[in-house]
């Protein structure tokens, strides 16, 4: 699978959020960062060559900070020029069908005011609605937001840990799946090098693998039990 990351921040360097996600991105040419506002200073968009990115990839990726509950405005224009009749939708469209659009959000606000009775009063979901109808309207598959809130209020611990799923987000199949999240951690260990590591971590390495392998096998043992009694898991 093929990720494009599309970003748009007008000030990028000045954002400690999206330079902490930019420099978390995993090593492989599977994952393609494109921010918007640096590949076109002028705003004059190369549209062919935004489209033929689009088609060489399967997961789609649109990362910006929430201004005014939507995108800034490099984001909007992009989408006005790209996504055109007879290439994303009409008559010998759907060039982006079967693809999967997904969103990666930084917000301001704490989670909690993004709800009915909240100081937002609106959920993510219904602010959200424009980006689910494009994919309606595209036939993507319109994935579950990734959201980042108040990042720099974040300590340390809960930035890796955000991290983490941001990059099972990018990469990972089915990656709201607890099985999926398995296979990803057993993968990125195997990827390690340990002669870099202190003396005694291969030894810590195999217990991490042994304990996700162990606790997978219990998983299934009780899904096959829910499974003969009718149950689901």
């Amino acid at each position: 699978m093929k990720t494009l990351i599309i970003v748009s921040h007008p000030e990028i360097d000045e954002s400690g959020s999206q330079q902490y996600l930019k420099e978390a991105l995993p090593d492989t040419a599977e994952v393609t960062y494109h921010h918007l506002e640096s590949t076109y200073p002028a705003g004059k968009i190369d549209i062919k060559q935004e489209q033929e990115l689009l088609q060489n990839h399967d997961r789609i990726i649109l990362q910006f900070p929430l201004y005014w509950y939507s995108s800034p405005p490099m984001l909007k224009h992009w989408l006005d020029e790209v996504l055109t009749e007879n290439f994303a939708y009409g008559f010998g469209g759907n060039k982006l069908k079967g693809k999967e659009l997904g969103l990666v959000l930084v917000i301001g606000m704490p989670e909690k005011e993004y709800q009915v009775g909240g100081r937002e009063g609106f959920s993510l979901s219904a602010l959200t609605t424009p980006y689910q109808a494009m994919a309606k309207k595209t036939q993507m598959h319109f994935l579950k937001p990734f959201l980042i809130f108040q990042f720099h209020y974040m300590e340390e611990i809960e930035k890796m840990r955000m991290l983490i799923a941001y990059q099972q987000y990018l990469m990972v199949e089915d990656f709201d799946t607890l099985r999926a999240k398995e296979t990803w951690f057993l993968q990125q260990l195997d990827t390690i090098n340990e002669e870099t590591l202190p003396a005694g971590s291969s030894f810590v390495l195999e217990q991490v693998k042994e304990l996700i392998e162990d606790n997978r096998m219990e998983l299934d043992e009780i899904q096959m039990y829910l499974d003969q009694a009718g149950g689901s898991w």
